[in-house]
């Protein structure tokens, strides 16, 4: 198999990782990759989120196998350019990339088929409208801008003056750009967070191991969101009562739901939850594997996953094809000082060659690029140091082991990544 990966970060260099484990792959390209997937697969500099340079590059490539990672070529229509040509990609259509391109249809869809979810307010494109609606909603209230923003989309605002200025940001200023021209009110959810993901051909579908992300950028969940420090993957996140709860109130009636609204859905799924006292509730979707939950997932895969991914594009899945290692795995992810804010980039990276001949560890990269003989650093995660062990504590061992052993300018990460995180209350994002 030849197979192409679109996308540059983390989660593709981890998706690129596996399937360079496989037997049946030839070659691997990705589109446009890093610094450190460039030593993996052959990277192409191609703007991922352009359909017609990636379709014009899938013509010239020839690939047996597409691999969607990140979220705006799904949103822009790029699996539909796919298969209108018949060419094989695994990744779910415009329609179905609505669960995670717009809030308000995603909320919509959730109440519409009785899926537990936050209380809605309303949805409101005006800013009048907005902040009147807010004589008339519990604090502290969840506030969505309905698009994609590039993590900054979500607030958790504690008083009126705070979601004011969220909605002037979004409705007035323009901050977030399109994706901000309606906003969402919702109640907000406490609770445990989990990250549920699966796999699906349309029919059938696989879930993978559970895993619990870190949104929040300092340790203990404080300071602001980010687009993940850090998530880790036990079998004792999911008890069998909670994962049956899982499956039949909220996983089974999705897909159905999907298929009676007439859209049919292919790829990756991310539900994202909160397990409430009244039981486990939506969150969000995300139409792709979750980043840095990917690192973590990908750890403890004991399959092909170059087959079984073909299986998907090819609609005939068969689950029990997928196998997982026991234990734990955990993904640290290492940032440039700043981040989420402003950041310099630029930075050398040094200390990564002591662990690659460790087989329990593995550094994924997110944001790097090579200058000359160095890797230097490119974006607000760097890289996402990942352990799988036989139990959590020896995991995190390893993976906190390798992160001090790495250096660049005003890196940063979190210390209490798998630790007990208590009860959060939380939006998704």
């Amino acid at each position: 198999m030849k197979i192409l990966v679109i996308g540059g970060g983390g989660r593709e260099h981890a998706l690129v990782w596996k399937l360079k484990q496989s037997a049946r792959v030839e070659k691997i390209w990705c589109a446009p990759g890093n610094g450190g997937i460039a030593e993996d697969a052959e990277c192409i500099a191609v703007d991922a989120s352009d359909v017609a340079k990636l379709v014009a590059l899938a013509e010239r490539l020839g690939p047996d196998l597409t691999v969607v990672g990140p979220e705006l070529p799904l949103v822009n229509g790029v699996s539909d350019a796919f298969a209108k040509r018949s060419w094989p990609i695994v990744g779910p259509s415009r329609q179905a990339a609505q669960l995670e391109g717009s809030k308000i249809f995603s909320k919509e869809f959730l109440l519409r088929h009785n899926i537990p979810t936050a209380k809605m307010y309303g949805a409101y494109d005006s800013p009048r409208d907005a902040c009147a609606a807010l004589n008339n909603v519990n604090w502290p209230l969840v506030i969505k801008a309905d698009g994609l923003c590039a993590g900054k989309g979500v607030v958790l605002a504690p008083d009126a003056e705070s979601a004011k200025g969220f909605i002037a940001s979004a409705l007035e200023k323009n901050e977030l750009g399109p994706g901000g021209h309606r906003v969402l009110l919702e109640e907000t959810l406490e609770g445990d967070e989990l990250s549920f993901i699966l796999l699906t051909d349309g029919e059938r579908y696989a879930p993978l191991v559970p895993t619990r992300d870190h949104k929040r950028v300092f340790d203990g969940n404080r300071g602001p969101n980010t687009g993940g420090m850090g998530a880790y993957s036990s079998d004792e996140l999911l008890s069998a009562n909670l994962r049956h709860t899982v499956i039949s109130t909220i996983i089974e009636p999705t897909l159905r739901g999907l298929a009676s609204d007439g859209i049919p859905y292919q790829g990756f799924l991310y539900v994202g939850l909160m397990l409430t006292k009244e039981g486990p509730k939506v969150l969000e979707f995300n139409c792709r594997l979750g980043d840095p939950e990917a690192q973590a997932i990908v750890a403890r895969m004991d399959f092909d996953l170059a087959e079984v991914l073909g299986d998907v594009a090819a609609k005939r899945l068969d689950p029990s094809k997928l196998r997982w290692k026991n234990g734990a795995s955990v993904c640290v992810v290492l940032t440039s000082g700043g981040y989420p804010g402003k950041f310099e980039t630029g930075k050398k990276i040094d200390g990564l060659t002591a662990f690659q001949h460790n087989s329990g560890m593995q550094v994924f990269h997110a944001g790097s690029r090579r200058e000359a003989q160095n890797l230097v650093t490119s974006g607000g995660r760097v890289l996402g140091v990942t352990a799988a062990s036989n139990s959590l504590d020896a995991a995190l061992q390893l993976a906190y082991q390798a992160a001090a052993n790495i250096h660049f300018d005003g890196m940063h990460y979190r210390k209490d990544i798998g630790a007990p995180s208590g009860r959060v209350k939380a939006a998704g994002d």
